[in-house]
């Protein structure tokens, strides 16, 4: 990934983290703790992501949130699906792993 991608990967996990904190009080400063885990390599940037969840899942990106889980950052994803289910689908951000999904 070029200087350049990176670059508008952080600046998208920025953009959606802090729309989250600001959507969730308890939230706190995670957003920060997002973009600089980004930039230390600790975490995935939200395009990498994406795009192994479209990979395996899909459908249309509805809505991006991150929230810390049992002390790890996870990204919520919402995906309306081919058939028009909306589901909610739990990224690991450090892993990309696909965690729990469900229907809404």
């Amino acid at each position: 990934m070029g200087l350049r991608s990176k670059g508008l990967a952080i600046c998208l996990l920025s953009a959606v983290a802090a729309f989250a904190a600001g959507a969730r009080a308890d939230d706190g400063h995670d957003h920060d703790v997002a973009r600089r885990a980004v930039e230390r390599g600790e975490i995935k940037p939200l395009a990498e992501i994406l795009q192994m969840v479209r990979d395996k899942l899909p459908g249309e990106v509805a809505s991006v949130k991150i929230e810390r889980k049992g002390g790890r950052l996870m990204y919520e994803l919402r995906i309306v699906g081919a058939q028009g289910h909306l589901l909610e689908v739990y990224v690991d951000a450090a892993t990309g792993e696909i965690g729990r999904t469900r229907e809404k």
